[in-house]
C-alpha cells in the first residue's frame, strides 16, 4: 500500500536532500510544503500518512503546526527534522505529540533506520520510490541558508547547554554586500544601546574571512546570573562573558560548516574590536578591508532574557569561487 508522505522544509535544498534520503523502493507518494500554512492545508484536504516537519519557518512554524494539530483528530505520524537540537527543542516537540526528533543532515541509512524503528516503511520490491526530484529547484542561496541553518543549530545547542537556557532561533540571512552596504543591514542590531564586539579570523580550503559577534551590552547581568557569577560585574568579567560567548557560538558555527563542507579551517585568535560603543561607531572604526563581502548573519536570543547578540561570517570576494566548489557537490 502506497504510503502518502509531506516533506514541509522553507528550504527547497533541504527538501530535496530529505527526498533523496527516503529508502530506495519505498513505495510513497511524495508532496512538499514550504511553510506550516501550506503543510497544514495539505494536512486538512487530504490524508497524510508521515509528516517530516522542520522547525524554524517563515508564515507558521514547526511549533506552531504540532500546537494546531495536537488533540486533533489527525493521524498524521510527524517526525521532526530539524538544525536546531538543543535538549529543549527535542523535549518541546516530544511534548507536542511528535513521533521523533531527527537530526539534520540524516542519511539514507540513518533514516531508514529510524523509519524501521517505529514500523513506518512497507517494504516493496515493486516500490516506485521518490521518483524525479528534478523540479525542486534549489539555488546556491538556498543551500548556503540551510549550511547556515544548520551551523547555527549546532551553536545555539552548545550555548542552550552552557547557558541551561532555550535559545530562540530565527532564520539565518545571506547576503552579498557592497562594503557600505553592510551597515544598513545591521540597522536591526542598534536599539539605542551600546554593543562590545569580537572578530576571529579563519582560513583554509581556499576559503577567508572573519567572524564577528556583536553582543548588546544590557544582556551582560542576565548572561552572569545564568553562568552563576558572583559578586560584582565588572570589565573583567563582561570581558570573561564576551570571550565565553564568541568561542562558543563561533568556534561550534565554524564546525558546523567544517563538517557539512568538509573543508578544513584555521581559527586565529579572538580580538575584541570595541567596548560599549554604538554599531556605526563599530564599524567605522574598523572598515572593511574587501569591496564585496559575503555575508551569513546568525541571530541568537535566549527566551525569557535580555540575552541578545548576532553573528556574523563574512566571507572575502577572493574566497567565492572556492565556496561555490565545495557546496557544488552538496547539490547534487
Amino acid at each position: 500500500m502506497t504510503i502518502t508522505v509531506l516533506i514541509c522544509d522553507d528550504s527547497s535544498f533541504a527538501q530535496k536532500q530529505l527526498a533523496r534520503a527516503l529508502p530506495k523502493g519505498w513505495d510513497v507518494q511524495l508532496s512538499f510544503a514550504s511553510n506550516g500554512t501550506e503543510a497544514m492545508k495539505i494536512i486538512q484536504g487530504n490524508t497524510v500518512d508521515i509528516l517530516f516537519l522542520d522547525l524554524n519557518m517563515p508564515v507558521m512554524d514547526g511549533y506552531q503546526v504540532l500546537q494546531a494539530m495536537y488533540g486533533a483528530n489527525y493521524k498524521t505520524k510527524v517526525l521532526v527534522v530539524s538544525g536546531d537540537i538543543q535538549p529543549e527543542a527535542f523535549d518541546r516537540v516530544m511534548k507536542l505529540g511528535a513521533l521523533t526528533f531527527i537530526k539534520k543532515p540524516i542519511t539514507q541509512e540513518e533514516l531508514t533506520t529510524v523509519l524501521d524503528a517505529h514500523g513506518l516503511r512497507n517494504i516493496s520490491e515493486g516500490g516506485s520510490g521518490v521518483g524525479d526530484l528534478a523540479n525542486l529547484r534549489t539555488d546556491l542561496r538556498d543551500v548556503y541558508r540551510e549550511v547556515a541553518n544548520v551551523a547555527m543549530g549546532r551553536a545555539a545547542d552548545f550555548l542552550a547547554r552552557l547557558l541551561g537556557a532555550f535559545v530562540i532561533m530565527p532564520i539565518p540571512n545571506v547576503n552579498l554586500l557592497e562594503a557600505g552596504e553592510l551597515k544598513m543591514a545591521l540597522d536591526h542590531v542598534d536599539d539605542g544601546g551600546n554593543v562590545s564586539a569580537v572578530c576571529q579570523g579563519f582560513i583554509g580550503s581556499g576559503i577567508a574571512g572573519e567572524a564577528l559577534l556583536i553582543f548588546n551590552e544590557s544582556s551582560f547581568k542576565d548572561m552572569a546570573e545564568l553562568l552563576k557569577y558572583e559578586g560584582k560585574i565588572d570589565e573583567s568579567v563582561e570581558m570573561e562573558l564576551l570571550m565565553d560567548l564568541s568561542n562558543v557560538l563561533i568556534g561550534a558555527c565554524l564546525k558546523g560548516i567544517v563538517d557539512q563542507l568538509d573543508i578544513t579551517l584555521s581559527q586565529g585568535h579572538p580580538m575584541v574590536l570595541g567596548r560599549h560603543v554604538r554599531v556605526g561607531e563599530l564599524l567605522k572604526a574598523n572598515a572593511m578591508r574587501w569591496k564585496q563581502t559575503f555575508t551569513i548573519e546568525m541571530g541568537y536570543q535566549i527566551e525569557n532574557r535580555h540575552i541578545t547578540c548576532d553573528l556574523l561570517l563574512l566571507f572575502t570576494e577572493d574566497s567565492m569561487n572556492d565556496m561555490r566548489r565545495h557546496v557544488w557537490h552538496l547539490m547534487n
